[in-house]
């Protein structure tokens, strides 16, 4: 499992150096082989690569009457890139990927379980003011999250 956040600049190539607490793991876990993949909120997702084949069993598997569902599997696996982890710990984001993510020199990666999220730092900053701002009702917290946080 992987946690936390870090802030990380790209260099002039596109690459991001992952954090040393996490090289070793990824190294063991996936021999440094990643995936990316969009996300509709605007971010990067990251999997290693055991990680991204199973969700890439579920994804192939659902059924594709569904607008939604369909053009969700295509944009997700469409957008799939693989990635391996170099000597230095560093990741290259293709052009097209950092382009749709906004990814310029500074950008917000998160540690989330068994995935990560790579922000625009900017966009990152905003949506944490925004969920500061917001005042929610513990009413309206959806129950399975209510019964984690609450």
């Amino acid at each position: 499992m992987f946690r936390g956040g870090n802030t990380i600049n790209l260099d002039a190539k596109g690459r991001m150096a992952l954090p040393t607490r996490y090289r070793e793991s990824l190294r063991e876990e996936c021999d440094g082989q990643l995936v990316l993949t969009i996300h509709r909120d605007g971010c990067l997702l990251m999997y290693p690569l055991p990680q991204w084949e199973e969700l890439e069993h579920q994804l192939v598997r659902l059924p594709n009457q569904d607008k939604y569902t369909r053009n969700t599997v295509r944009m997700i696996m469409g957008y799939a890139t693989e990635v391996e982890m170099d000597g230095s710990g560093r990741i290259l984001i293709p052009p097209r990927l950092r382009e749709f993510a906004r990814l310029e020199k500074r950008v917000e990666l998160l540690a989330l379980g068994y995935r990560f999220e790579i922000w625009n730092k900017e966009a990152w900053d905003q949506g944490f003011e925004n969920w500061q701002e917001d005042e929610v009702n513990e009413a309206e917290v959806p129950e399975p999250l209510a019964k984690v946080i609450l």
